[in-house]
């Protein structure tokens, strides 16, 4: 199983829309030449969460499907609005075929479980009591597949501070859910613009970088909010016999991706 895992592209619309447009597409065809199982972009979406932007990203999901064979999975940010993504992707595979932002998907010999951890008018984000329900009964139902989760704000802190002040507010619950479930390999998230790495719960927590830019990486205290045109990435989360069942995450560039040299044997 290979998973490609997108965050932040904060499409707006109208002029200003190239930019981020085109680094959203660049990274999906990065993906494409990696020949993924599927994409799981998490959160932040677009970026005020209007139909038009909505409208800009269908746009760019349709151009990229001609090139790639894999589903693009999408899950909520806070600077997302769930019931204009539902809207205009219901019912689609976008949404794993359902019209809600919370789903799962199967995945060759793994689970994909898609949460929305977004509150309206804030940036902390939360899952609540309900959604971490679902979440219970899904890893019970399937105590031998391996399951990856999907949401937009890390479920641990990342160093940064400006960042840190609007973290996923019950990741404590989300911690007692997955401690319970020895089958989750990786929490995917969003929110930071970083590729960050940490421990939780008894597996690994893992943010993807921007598909557009990155958060300055300031750990002071109380530390800058801003950004910066760096590269972009993604991650690439793979699953398979080559790594003996373990989970292992390659950071792989995008805008930087060289070519291939070859080695002598």
């Amino acid at each position: 199983m290979l998973l490609a895992h997108l965050s932040d592209p904060h499409l707006p619309s109208g002029a200003l829309a190239a930019g981020p447009a085109r680094a959203l597409h660049t990274a999906l065809g990065r993906t494409a030449a990696l020949d993924v199982d599927a994409v799981v972009v998490t959160g932040d979406l677009v970026d005020r969460g209007t139909p038009q932007e909505y409208a800009v990203l269908r746009e760019v999901l349709d151009d990229a499907a001609r090139s790639m064979r894999a589903p693009v999975l999408l899950a909520a940010g806070n600077h997302d609005d769930a019931d204009a993504l539902v809207a205009a992707f219901g019912g689609t595979p976008h949404l794993g075929g359902g019209a809600s932002t919370r789903y799962a998907v199967d995945l060759p010999g793994a689970r994909l479980l898609v949460l929305d951890s977004a509150v309206r008018g804030q940036g902390a984000g939360r899952l609540g009591a309900e959604q971490l329900t679902w979440l219970r009964a899904e890893l019970a139902a399937h105590p031998d597949t391996p399951a990856l989760l999907a949401l937009h704000h890390p479920p641990t802190p990342v160093g940064v501070p400006f960042l840190d002040g609007m973290g996923l507010e019950d990741a404590g619950a989300l911690a007692v859910v997955v401690a319970e479930h020895r089958q989750v390999v990786r929490v995917l998230a969003g929110h930071v613009h970083r590729s960050t790495t940490a421990a939780f719960a008894g597996t690994v927590a893992v943010t993807a970088p921007s598909t557009w830019r990155q958060s300055a990486l300031d750990l002071t205290v109380p530390g800058r909010m801003g950004y910066l045109d760096e590269p972009s990435g993604l991650l690439l989360h793979q699953l398979d016999e080559r790594t003996g069942g373990l989970c292992v995450t390659h950071a792989v560039p995008v805008e930087a991706a060289a070519p291939l040299f070859p080695v002598p044997r």
